[in-house]
C-alpha cells in the first residue's frame, strides 16, 4: 500500500520538527536535524536553512514492511502557500499541526478551507504540549469551534485490541449499525476501525491527538494510529495516469517533474502523450529529501520524479493519451517589477524567471516589451526577498524588486462586435468576434459559431488558440482583461497569402477593435476577512471595515471574543494585519484570504494614478491593416468595420 502524507500548519506550528521526528523515528534517516540548528533533512535549501522557514514542498519516504508513506513537509508562511495548495493536491491524508501555545491562528482555518475543498482526510496533532502555559484541552475545544464539532482525540485507541467506550459511543451517535451492534453487544474492534475510517473519508471524523514533537512525546504513537487507519486503493490494472505537481532543475538546468501516480504502472523509456506531443520517459527517481533512487518502475500511489518530459506543467493529469489542468484557489494579488542591477542581458535574466515560472505557475511571469521590463505575480514581501535570493544562488542575477502593487483586472459590461483585419502584402487574415460580459470569476470564455464554408476547422482552432495564448491588455489601466465571453461569428482567410501569425494579429486586432467599442470596468482584487477579538474591539474593527471600502455580516458575540466576517479591497486592507495586531495586544486573530476580483472602489483614483496610455501601446493595437495598389495602409478601429471583407459579400 502507498499512503501520501502532507503535514501542514500555520508558521512556527512545529511542522518541520514533526516530520524531521517521523522520519528519524522510523528509521528513514539516521539523525535527526533541527530547524533552529539549520539541518534539518527536508529543508536542505540554503535559503530555507538560513531564515528558518520551509519555502519549498519536500518529500520523505518511510518503507513499513510491505507500506510505503510518502511525508510531505509544507511551507507553513502565507507567502509560499500556492507551494503548499499544489502539494495538497496529490495528498491521500493531511496532519494539521496546531500550537498549543497559539491556537487556531489565521492561516490554521486557511489551510482548513483548502485541505475541506480538496476532500482530503486529516488528522490533528496537537504540539508542544511540553510547554509549562500548554492547555490541550482548552486548543480542543477552540478547534472544535472554529474547525470542526467532529474533532475527537485518539491515543492508543486502534492499537491494543480494545477501543475505549468513549470512542464507540462517540462513533455510534453516529452510525446506526454501530449503535445496533453495540447495544447487541456483538461489537467488533475492526467494525468499529472500519466505520471510523469511513467517517474519516467522508469528512465526518478528524481523529487528535497530543504531543511534542521537539521532545518525541506522542509521536510514535501517534503514528501508529495513522498506520491503522490511513486506507487508499489503486488499480494498477487501469492506463497509466499521474498528476504532476512539482517541478524542480537541477544544476545543469535539467528538468525533473515530480508526480502522484493514480492508476496503472510507468516504466523507464514509457511515452507519455503530452498535448499530443509524444515524449520519452528517461529516469524514474523515488527521493527522500534531497536524496534519490533510480528505479526502473512505479506504480499507482506512489509519488515520484521523472527526467525526460519536458513540456508537462504543474498541474497537468498526464497520461498515455489525457492532460488536463486542475483548478488551484491561493492566488497572487501583488505584482512587481523585477530591477536588473548586474550585467546580464535583461533576456538572460528573462529566461531564468521562465524557469522559476516552470517550478512555481503563481508568478505569471509577464515580459512587457515596449518597457524592456520583467513582472512577476507574488504573495507578498517575503517572496520577493526569497527570489531575490535564489536569483542569485542559482543564477548568480544581481537584481531587486520594486515594490509590489496590487494587481487589477479590466472587463466589459455590454456587447460589441470586434472586427480583425491584417493585409499587408503577402499576408491576409480577417476575424469577427463578439464579445459579452461573463459572470464575474468566469475568466475567458470561448464560443465557435464559424461554419467551415467560412473557414477552415484549422483557421479557427488557431484564432481560439490566441485567444488564449497570453493575457489581453485592457484599456483603462493596460491590466489584463477577464470575465469576458469570445465567440468566433466568422473569418476569412487567403488560398495563397495566409501564413503563420497572420490570424494572431487579426484576432488581436479584433479584441482590441471590440474593446474600443465596449462599456469598460476596473476590477480589484478582494479579501474575505475573518477578525476575532475581545468584543471591546467590535467598534473599531467595524469602523475600520467600513473605512477601508469593505462590508461585513452582523457581528457573532461568543462569550467575550467577537467575531466580524466580510469582503474588502485588498488595496486597502494589505497592511492592516499589522495595524488589528496592535490594537488587539496579538490577542487577536485575523484571517485574510483572497475571493475574487469585484468592481473596483476607486476607480477614477486608481486610472489616473496608473496613467496607462492605449495608444502608447505597441503591442495592441486596435487598427487593421488593409491592403491596396500592393502597398499595406492602416484603418483605424472606428472605421475598420465597414471596410471588412467578410461584411461585404
Amino acid at each position: 500500500m502507498f499512503v501520501t502524507i502532507g503535514i501542514l500548519a500555520h508558521v512556527d506550528a512545529g511542522k518541520t520538527t514533526l516530520s524531521e521526528n517521523l522520519l528519524y523515528q522510523f528509521n528513514s534517516i539516521k539523525e535527526r536535524g533541527r530547524v533552529d540548528h539549520q539541518n534539518a533533512f527536508l529543508d536542505h535549501h540554503a535559503i530555507e536553512r538560513e531564515r528558518g522557514i520551509t519555502i519549498f514542498a519536500e518529500q520523505g519516504r518511510l518503507e513499513m514492511g510491505d507500506d510505503t508513506y510518502t511525508i510531505i513537509d509544507t511551507p507553513g508562511h502565507v507567502d509560499f502557500s500556492p507551494e503548499m495548495e499544489r502539494a495538497i493536491a496529490v495528498m491521500d491524508y493531511a496532519i494539521l499541526v496546531v500550537s498549543a501555545l497559539d491556537g487556531v491562528q489565521g492561516h490554521t482555518e486557511t489551510v482548513w478551507s483548502l485541505l475541506r475543498k480538496h476532500d482530503v482526510p486529516t488528522f490533528i496533532f496537537i504540539n508542544k504540549m511540553d510547554a509549562d502555559t500548554a492547555n490541550g484541552e482548552a486548543v480542543l475545544h477552540e478547534l472544535r469551534q472554529n474547525l470542526s464539532k467532529n474533532i475527537v482525540p485518539i491515543t492508543n485507541e486502534f492499537t491494543n485490541g480494545r477501543v475505549s467506550d468513549q470512542l464507540i459511543e462517540w462513533i455510534a451517535e453516529r452510525d446506526e449499525e454501530i449503535l445496533e451492534n453495540y447495544f447487541n453487544q456483538s461489537l467488533l474492534e475492526g467494525d468499529v476501525r472500519k466505520a471510523f475510517q469511513k467517517m474519516m473519508i467522508e469528512g465526518k471524523s478528524f481523529p487528535c491527538a497530543f504531543g511534542s514533537a521537539l521532545k518525541d512525546e506522542g509521536i510514535t504513537e501517534f503514528f501508529e494510529q495513522i498506520m491503522l487507519l490511513a486506507r487508499t486503493s489503486y488499480d494498477e490494472a487501469l492506463s497509466f495516469s499521474a498528476n504532476v505537481f512539482k517541478i524542480r532543475h537541477d544544476d545543469k538546468k535539467q528538468r525533473i517533474t515530480f508526480m502522484k501516480a493514480q492508476a496503472g504502472k510507468l516504466t523507464v523509456r514509457d511515452i507519455l502523450e503530452l498535448g499530443g506531443t509524444p515524449e520519452k520517459v528517461t529516469e524514474i527517481r523515488l527521493y527522500n529529501g534531497n536524496d534519490y533512487k533510480v528505479v526502473k518502475e512505479v506504480q499507482a500511489g506512489e509519488i515520484f520524479a521523472v527526467t525526460g518530459i519536458l513540456n508537462a506543467n504543474i498541474g497537468d493529469v498526464v497520461g498515455t493519451k489525457s492532460i488536463a489542468q486542475m483548478p488551484f484557489e491561493l492566488i497572487p494579488t501583488l505584482q512587481s517589477t523585477v530591477v536588473n542591477d548586474g550585467t546580464d542581458h535583461i533576456k538572460d535574466v528573462l529566461a531564468c524567471f521562465r524557469l522559476l515560472e516552470a517550478e512555481d505557475p503563481s508568478l505569471e511571469v509577464r515580459w512587457i516589451e515596449r518597457f524592456q521590463e520583467i513582472r512577476v505575480h507574488v504573495m507578498g514581501a517575503i517572496q520577493l526577498e526569497v527570489l531575490k535570493e535564489v536569483a542569485k544562488q542559482r543564477f548568480s542575477l544581481d537584481i531587486h524588486f520594486e515594490s509590489p502593487q496590487v494587481l487589477y483586472m479590466e472587463t466589459i459590461s455590454n456587447t460589441v462586435t470586434g472586427y480583425g483585419h491584417f493585409e499587408p502584402l503577402k499576408h491576409y487574415a480577417e476575424v469577427h468576434l463578439l464579445m459579452e460580459a461573463a459572470e464575474r470569476g468566469a475568466g475567458i470564455l470561448f464560443e465557435n459559431r464559424c461554419h467551415d464554408d467560412d473557414l477552415s476547422t484549422g483557421h479557427q482552432r488557431l484564432i481560439e488558440h490566441h485567444i488564449f495564448e497570453r493575457p489581453h491588455n485592457g484599456l483603462l489601466t493596460g491590466f489584463p482583461l477577464t470575465d469576458v465571453k469570445f465567440t468566433l461569428l466568422t473569418g476569412r482567410a487567403h488560398e495563397k497569402h495566409t501564413e503563420g501569425g497572420d490570424f494572431r494579429e487579426a484576432t488581436f486586432r479584433a479584441i482590441r477593435q471590440g474593446l474600443e467599442k465596449a462599456s469598460i470596468q476596473l476590477l480589484e482584487p478582494y479579501y474575505y476577512f475573518k477578525m476575532k477579538a475581545d468584543q471591546v474591539h467590535i467598534g473599531r474593527m467595524m469602523t475600520d471595515v467600513q473605512q477601508a471600502s469593505g462590508t461585513f455580516e452582523a457581528p457573532i458575540m461568543n462569550g467575550n471574543q467577537a467575531i466580524l466576517e466580510g469582503r474588502v479591497p485588498v488595496s486597502t486592507f494589505i497592511e492592516y494585519s499589522t495595524v488589528f495586531a496592535a490594537y488587539t495586544n496579538g490577542k487577536g486573530a485575523i484571517t485574510l484570504n483572497f475571493c475574487g476580483f469585484d468592481q473596483c472602489h476607486n476607480p477614477e483614483d486608481t486610472i489616473e494614478r496608473i496613467n496607462y496610455r492605449k495608444d502608447a501601446d505597441p503591442e495592441y493595437s486596435s487598427s487593421s491593416i488593409f491592403c491596396a495598389r500592393g502597398k499595406g495602409y492602416a484603418v483605424p478601429w472606428e472605421e475598420a468595420e465597414q471596410n471588412m471583407h467578410c461584411l461585404k459579400k
